[in-house]
């Protein structure tokens, strides 16, 4: 018996790997754009706790401050009494964060 190769199936292989390899092209890019924000996240929390620490001790400049020290914008500044609220953002991405000035 022989085998009858059918023409038209001839290079399907690469089509299909070309497609699996744009795939992956697509999903490694959409991880990536994942991460960076994860990390802008992160670092606009962490600016966050560092500022509301600062400025329920020394007052809205020391929060502006340690916001800039740490790559941030200092978008809000609430006080209360002795607490403070504040908001800053890093990349994009927002976080909050409240502190207060009691012992």
């Amino acid at each position: 018996m022989r085998a009858v190769f059918r023409t038209r199936d001839r290079g399907q292989a690469v089509v299909l790997l070309l497609a699996v390899i744009v795939l992956a092209v697509v999903v490694a890019a959409a991880a990536a754009a994942f991460g960076v924000r994860l990390a802008h996240r992160q670092q606009a929390q962490a600016a966050a706790d560092a500022a509301a620490l600062a400025g329920a001790l020394e007052g809205r400049a020391a929060a502006a401050a340690v916001a800039a020290a740490n790559d941030a914008d200092l978008l809000s500044f609430v006080a209360l009494g002795d607490d403070v609220l504040v908001v800053v953002a890093v990349g994009g991405e927002r976080a909050s964060a409240r502190a207060t000035r009691a012992p």
